[in-house]
């Protein structure tokens, strides 16, 4: 389920309380006075055989009894009742309830009849008639704008444009009070409670396409559906801010792991990771929830990182400054001429002195003169945002101050933030320049954490619609030879493999190995050293012993074999003394890879519970836990996401070079990332991966040490579901023949950005009209990336391609379908190259089209033409599509059922 029948849940006509009362105290006495106080316009109902009317209203003593069906039912009686109560609502044709009764999912609550839980006996009787259910255990909605509020809690909200879903029913009811004493509105105010039916991506969803809904902030404790929320949340995140509130989580020690990169994924890394690919914005105090609203809301789009500080004293403008730096932020530099213009303006500069930032207006600077600053930072092409902070003096009103800069706030093609130091003396500023659309702030710490959150969900975004560049000339992996060395293992029950063992995988993926051998005792571990050439690494190999190096168990630089005969027969023997129960595996013997200026990486992949594989990166060495230098992403990665996940660790500034350390070979790094990254998707069985370390220096990147666990995959379902994102789906692409000579037909990808651009070029202005039905010189960059990164879950596009004689793949048409969450309907569009039409390419795209929605179960296709676009419509008549004309335009309506 989706966002089917999600309208009468949030926007219903009629509302039944079925458990009103008046007895004080109650829940039901709590919600029928919130019902009626609300000003709701809707038909409201009471329900409950005590009573035969509760104040104004009438009341009914079953569902069979009211006047009609009311589309949104709130339930508040004894939880055994309910499921009998749901299925009297689906029968009379009610399509949503919300239930406030708690405890009905409890191992030890009460069950039916039929040995159920009272929440899935719920859930059994509302789905034959696809009646939606908030809850159990929720503590309600509130649709301000209706003046509906279904809730238990003990204030309403005032009317706005945020959206707030909370997964904690008493956090919902602090917020309420919260905003309200600072006059905050919201559009949907709405607890999930247990989250049995309706839950985190079935409101998205619904929010994501609500023109009430400017922004949605999400209070989240838990998640359990990682790829649906991760589909919500990124088609969300595309069309309006969406903020996360979630407290950092437990203690992760208690995860039982076999590898370093285990231990490093943290709960909290991962959720943080998911949060910046979807394209939002974490904070972590409800404070930081609504200065975050309030800052994207009201700002202007953030094109770069540098902020100038400009004020009418220095100690607040050093505040600013140090919370900058300390954030990670970047102070702008001003450029000369900006220098010198705002060192004529400023009281007391030397001859020949420029201003620098922040910059200091004086404590009696009149309000002509924080214009004038401002006018000048505005035009810096070398200044990105301005923050502007102000305290109270008795020679000059702030009120004149705000004046004099909100209409530069309104017309500032950049972001202009204010600080507003003081009490009731600078209220009135604050007001005027709230009404400005200037975010305002009480200190200068908050007005750098607000112009910091302008960066990171700017970071967060370019993520998002970022068009990354072709990975032509990645190796393309050997992934029927790693498949089969996993088989080998599993069915040999060798689960957690050797470095030996994962190296012979990892070269399957084009990794670069250090020579490795495995020997099963000291006398050939000397036979393997003498066959690699000295000087040699020798290990252990024991699966019972994580850290080896802890107990002696490497020996590097070993040059003679009488070295390493020694060295291998002190490991053995200090394996036996420390690890008795240790399983002995033999000696893995390496060549000695010596790089003056390497640097020790860690690359691994780790299973989450919640969003299955994660990647890790960082510094690595035996202190790679010490240094806790690393980053998480979520696969799969293309050469953007690769980059981010690098750029997110300090040892990234390290691998830029540094005095005389050349930079490291970055697109080897990059590289090793992505193969990883496909290998844990091609390969479910992989659950835990550690390469450390990844020897990195300017010539490449070496793996020298590596190890991997295995498990049995889930049989049950498709191998890819454990991918809180579905990678590119291989499977789809097929060949054919076209114009006498092979065409591939395969799905976008988000590297086949340059192409498409340039199959946009070759379109005449009318076919891009029957396109878009708009003419378009130009695709914009958030156009692209919505038109090549794609969510395959949810959408499909796909291209015929070949390589032309240069050399180059080139797209030649495209078809795409976008299906609703709940699959019932899918829109297509197909799209020839303008000098290609009447060969065959818009029949092929069709019925390819065709062909995915009927394997994916889409109950019909459907589409819209221009009455001018004749082509398209005689094509679809051919494959059994219904034409009709469709209002005073003529547009045609195209369709196709499926089922």
């Amino acid at each position: 389920m989706s966002v089917r029948n999600l309208q009468y849940l949030f926007a219903p006509k009629s509302v039944a309380l079925i458990g009103a009362s008046d007895r004080p105290g109650s829940m039901g006495t709590t919600l029928l006075d919130n019902l009626l106080g609300g000003g709701y316009k809707g038909r409201l109902y009471a329900v409950n055989p005590k009573y035969e009317r509760l104040g104004e209203l009438d009341c009914y003593a079953s569902v069979a009894d009211l006047p009609e069906a009311p589309e949104l039912a709130v339930i508040c009686t004894p939880p055994a009742t309910v499921p009998q109560l749901v299925r009297q609502l689906g029968e009379r044709g009610t399509r949503a309830a919300v239930v406030l009764s708690s405890g009905m999912g409890k191992a030890n609550a009460a069950r039916d009849g039929r040995g159920r839980s009272l929440r899935q006996a719920t859930l059994d009787a509302a789905h034959p008639y696809l009646l939606r259910l908030l809850g159990p255990n929720s503590a309600g909605l509130l649709a301000p704008g209706l003046g509906l509020n279904a809730s238990v809690a003990h204030s309403g909200a005032l009317p706005g444009r945020i959206a707030f879903v909370s997964q904690s029913g008493s956090l919902m009811t602090a917020v309420l009070d919260w905003a309200r004493t600072r006059g905050i509105g919201f559009s949907h105010f709405i607890s999930l409670g247990d989250s049995s039916d309706v839950d985190l991506g079935d409101v998205l969803d619904y929010l994501a396409s609500d023109g009430q809904a400017g922004a949605i902030l999400l209070y989240v404790d838990q998640l359990r559906y990682a790829r649906k929320f991760m589909s919500a949340a990124r088609a969300a995140a595309r069309s309006k801010p969406v903020l996360v509130l979630k407290s950092h989580g437990g203690d992760d020690g208690v995860r039982a792991v076999a590898s370093e990169s285990g231990a490093l994924a943290s709960e909290d890394d991962v959720f943080d990771a998911a949060v910046r690919r979807a394209g939002m914005l974490r904070v972590y105090t409800t404070e930081q929830l609504f200065a975050a609203v309030e800052t994207l809301a009201h700002a202007r789009p953030l094109h770069g990182e540098r902020l100038a500080i400009v004020g009418n004293g220095a100690g607040p403008g050093r505040l600013a400054r140090d919370a900058l730096r300390h954030g990670g932020g970047t102070a702008a530099t001003l450029s000369p001429e900006s220098s010198a213009q705002l060192a004529a303006l400023l009281p007391g500069t030397g001859s020949g002195a420029g201003a620098s930032n922040p910059v200091d207006l004086g404590g009696g600077a009149p309000p002509e003169r924080y214009a004038a600053a401002l006018e000048v930072l505005l035009r810096d092409p070398q200044v990105d945002a301005v923050l502007v902070v102000h305290a109270p003096t008795a020679t000059v009103d702030s009120r004149e101050v705000a004046n004099a800069i909100a209409p530069l706030a309104k017309a500032a093609s950049r972001p202009l933030l204010s600080c507003w130091l003081g009490g009731a003396s600078v209220l009135e500023a604050r007001t005027i320049a709230a009404n400005a659309r200037m975010p305002t702030y009480r200190t200068p710490e908050d007005g750098v954490a607000g112009f910091l959150q302008l960066v990171q969900y700017r970071r967060n975004q370019n993520l998002l619609m970022e068009v990354p560049p072709s990975m032509a000339g990645y190796m393309a992996p050997d992934r029927s030879a790693a498949r089969a060395l996993v088989r080998e293992a599993i069915q040999a029950k060798r689960l957690l493999l050797s470095d030996p063992e994962t190296k012979a995988i990892l070269r399957a993926y084009g990794l670069a190995l250090v020579e490795t051998r495995a020997a099963p005792d000291i006398e050939a571990a000397v036979a393997a050293a003498r066959a690699i050439g000295y000087p040699v690494a020798v290990k252990i190999l024991t699966p019972d012993v994580m850290h080896k190096s802890d107990f002696g168990g490497v020996t590097l630089d070993l040059d003679s074999d009488e070295a390493v005969r020694a060295a291998a027969q002190r490991m053995r023997k200090r394996l036996d003394e420390l690890f008795p129960q240790a399983r002995f595996d033999g000696f893995s013997v390496q060549a000695m890879c010596r790089r003056a200026h390497g640097h020790e990486l860690i690359v691994g992949a780790a299973t989450d519970p919640v969003f299955g594989p994660v990647l890790v990166f960082g510094q690595g060495g035996v202190a790679v836990e010490v240094t806790d230098d690393h980053a998480v992403a979520l696969p799969p990665l293309n050469l953007v996401l690769a980059r981010d996940l690098v750029d997110r660790t300090r040892v990234a500034r390290l691998l830029a070079g540094y005095r005389n350390r050349p930079p490291a070979n970055l697109d080897a790094i990059l590289a090793v990332l992505i193969q990883v990254s496909r290998l844990v998707s091609d390969i479910p069985e992989i659950v835990e991966l550690d390469i450390n370390p990844l020897l990195a220096d300017s010539h490449g990147a070496t793996v020298l040490d590596a190890r991997m666990r295995l498990a049995l995959a889930d049989r049950s379902g498709s191998t890819l579901d454990r991918l809180a994102i579905r990678p590119y789906p291989r499977e789809l692409e097929e060949t054919i023949a076209w114009n006498g000579a092979p065409l591939l037909l395969r799905p976008i990808r988000p590297e086949d950005g340059p192409a498409h651009l340039a199959f946009f070029d070759a379109l005449t202005p009318d076919d891009i009209r029957y396109r878009m039905f708009v003419r378009i010189r130009e695709l914009q960059p958030s156009q692209l990336a919505r038109f090549t990164q794609i969510d395959y879950d949810r959408e499909m596009a796909f291209i015929a391609t070949r390589r032309n004689a240069d050399g180059v793949n080139e797209t030649l048409a495209v078809g795409r379908v976008v299906a609703d969450p709940d699959n019932t309907s899918a829109e297509f569009a197909v799209t020839v190259r303008s000098d290609l039409k009447g060969m065959g390419l818009g029949r092929i795209m069709m019925e390819k089209l065709i062909g995915y929605c009927r394997a994916r179960g889409t109950g019909e296709i459907v589409g819209e033409a221009l009455p001018q676009n004749s082509r398209i419509v005689a094509m679809v008549k051919k494959l059994g599509f219904e034409v009709t004309v469709d209002g005073e335009e003529g547009t045609r309506k195209m369709r196709l059922a499926l089922r």
